[in-house]
């Protein structure tokens, strides 16, 4: 049995192919209710079976799906409905895009977890170094040091998303860009970060 049998059996019933044709033709002519339909036949699906499996963080899995719906109706154009489903092509893009995130996610932990380190708490119940709130300090004049020194909207990336901690999403609209583009921003910050950044 082909992969992409075993994937119908799978996901149940398919929409047939005639409905999904007139569904397409609406997409290529701009059809805001042609993608709505094609959503509803296929999100649910897409999210549990190509997403939630690659990325378990249903936070990071729901924005996995809207980018992958952003990106299918971006490039629905390349898309010809020949004799297989289109959600075959929706899985292939839902599939690399969770991959990718699940990446930066592990990515931005480390990073995130490399800014805000500090050393270990002794095992012993002594009492605080008196100078423990210096080093901190001058930590956060090293960190607020780097980030003067590199482009302003990767410091401003930086900021929002790892001191401030805002979502994603937050994120990418007080920038002005897509949440795909705030993931590729964040990522050119932080290498951005490591050149500049002297503890």
């Amino acid at each position: 049995m082909s992969e992409e049998a075993q994937q119908s059996r799978s996901t149940g019933d398919l929409v047939p192919i005639e409905q999904e044709r007139a569904v397409v033709a609406g997409l290529h002519r701009g059809d805001r209710a042609a993608f709505a339909t094609l959503y509803g036949w296929y999100g649910e699906l897409i999210y549990r079976q190509a997403i939630l499996p690659r990325l378990p963080i249903p936070e990071l899995a729901e924005d996995c799906l809207r980018d992958t719906f952003r990106t299918a109706l971006e490039k629905i154009g390349t898309f010809r409905l020949e004799n297989r489903s289109i959600f075959f092509w929706l899985r292939r893009i839902a599939v690399n895009k969770a991959i990718d995130i699940h990446r930066r996610h592990k990515r931005d932990l480390r990073i995130a977890d490399a800014v805000h380190r500090e050393p270990e708490a002794p095992l012993s119940s002594a009492p605080a170094r008196p100078d423990r709130g210096l080093e901190v300090e001058d930590t956060r004049k090293l960190v607020d040091a780097a980030l003067d020194n590199i482009n302003t909207r990767y410091a401003k990336a930086l900021r929002l998303r790892l001191i401030e901690e805002r979502s994603r999403e937050e994120c990418a609209e007080l920038l002005g860009v897509t949440v795909g583009n705030f993931d590729v921003i964040l990522h050119r910050a932080t290498k951005a970060f490591r050149k500049v950044y002297e503890p």
